[in-house]
C-alpha cells in the first residue's frame, strides 16, 4: 500500500500541475507556470485506497464506479479542506467559483473527479 500511495501521491501532484498551467492560458500567460502545495501529496496520496475499492466493484459499470470516485473525491476533498483550513494552511480556496460549497469543492469539477478516479483505477489495478 504504501507504493500505491507514493504513486497516487507524485500522479495528483502532476495532474494538479497540468491543470493549473492550462489554467494560465486564459490569462494569455504563456509560461505556463503548475502551481501545486505540499499539503496535497498525502490527499492525492489516499487515491491509494482506489485499489482495494476497485478489487470490489471491478464487476460494477464503469460509469457508475467514475461517479463513486468522484463522490470519494468530494468527501476527502471537503475534509481535508476543511482541517486544514481550521489551521489556516488551506491551499484553495474556491469561494468565488459558482458551484462551490463552503470554498472546499466544487460540483462543477465532479467530470474531472471522475476520469481522474478511473486513470487511477488504471494506474493501481495490475499493482
Amino acid at each position: 500500500m504504501k507504493n500505491k500511495f507514493w504513486i497516487c501521491g507524485l500522479t495528483g501532484w502532476c495532474l494538479e500541475i497540468l491543470y493549473t498551467s492550462m489554467g494560465c492560458i486564459r490569462e494569455k500567460d504563456f509560461r505556463l507556470t503548475g502551481k501545486t502545495s505540499i499539503w496535497m501529496f498525502p490527499i492525492y496520496g489516499m487515491a491509494a485506497f482506489i485499489s482495494p475499492v476497485y478489487k470490489k466493484i471491478k464487476h460494477v459499470p464503469r460509469v457508475f464506479r467514475g461517479m463513486l470516485y468522484s463522490t470519494g473525491f468530494f468527501a476527502c476533498e471537503y475534509a481535508s479542506g476543511a482541517l486544514l483550513k481550521k489551521h489556516g494552511m488551506c491551499p484553495w480556496d474556491y469561494s468565488k467559483a459558482k458551484y462551490n460549497i463552503n470554498g472546499l469543492i466544487r460540483l462543477d469539477f465532479a467530470p474531472l473527479w471522475f476520469a481522474t478516479g478511473l486513470l487511477y483505477e488504471e494506474i493501481l489495478k495490475d499493482r
